[in-house]
C-alpha cells in the first residue's frame, strides 16, 4: 500500500476538524488545518508503526456542506 485517504469534516460540536482514514481504524482531529495535517501523518505513522507496507502518500479529502434557504 503506497497510499492512504483521510475524509475531513468540520468538527459541528467542538470546532476544528476530524480525519477519518477510508478502510483504516484511524481517528484523528485538530483545531487548525496546519495541525491536522501533522497529526494525520503522526496518526498514519503510529498505526503503521513498524511495517514495511506503511503509505507513502496521505490524500485529504474535504467534505463540506452547506445549506441554502430558497425562499
Amino acid at each position: 500500500m503506497r497510499e492512504i485517504v483521510f475524509q475531513v469534516e468540520e468538527d459541528p460540536v467542538d470546532g476544528g476538524f476530524v480525519a477519518h482514514a477510508v478502510g483504516h481504524g484511524i481517528v484523528t482531529q485538530a483545531d487548525t488545518l496546519d495541525e491536522l495535517r501533522s497529526m494525520v501523518i503522526d496518526a498514519v505513522r503510529c498505526h503503521f508503526d513498524g511495517q514495511r507496507e506503511r503509505p507513502t502518500v496521505v490524500h485529504l479529502h474535504f467534505i463540506h456542506e452547506e445549506t441554502l434557504n430558497c425562499p
